[in-house]
């Protein structure tokens, strides 16, 4: 699938929310980043990041409708509030499994979702 076709199904998107959108970038590699610049990003992100999640699935819905099952796989992502939010879980990974080695005993994490796990699983796969 081409990604400039999934940029203007994103750019449909967030024009039918009105939101007043700067740039959208793609960038490609593990997974194609829909990188959204916005000077209003709460509206964009949400308490907690509940409205990008949120935006994330209305998109990958549409994709799904309009390009079939197979589309690849795919994160917007706006004003790099996604990145940051993984690197403080993957800071958060190291600092426990360290605590678990320094201590030898097990540590929990917070409740996750299934994409953060990933992150972690991917984090320690060496």
């Amino acid at each position: 699938m081409d990604p400039e076709l999934l940029k203007k199904v994103a750019t449909e998107l967030l024009e039918a929310f009105g939101a007043s959108v700067e740039s959208i970038d793609l960038s490609s590699g593990h997974r194609t980043v829909i990188a959204v610049t916005t000077k209003d990003p709460n509206a964009l992100i949400g308490p907690r990041g509940e409205h990008l999640r949120a935006f994330n699935t209305l998109l990958r819905r549409l994709a799904e409708n309009k390009f079939g099952e197979d589309t690849p796989g795919f994160l917007l992502d706006v004003n790099g509030y996604h990145e940051e939010q993984m690197e403080r879980v993957r800071a958060q990974a190291r600092m426990l499994a360290q605590r678990a080695r320094l201590f030898k005993h097990d540590v929990e994490l917070e409740p996750m979702s299934s994409y953060e796990r990933l992150v972690i699983h991917e984090l320690f796969a060496e």
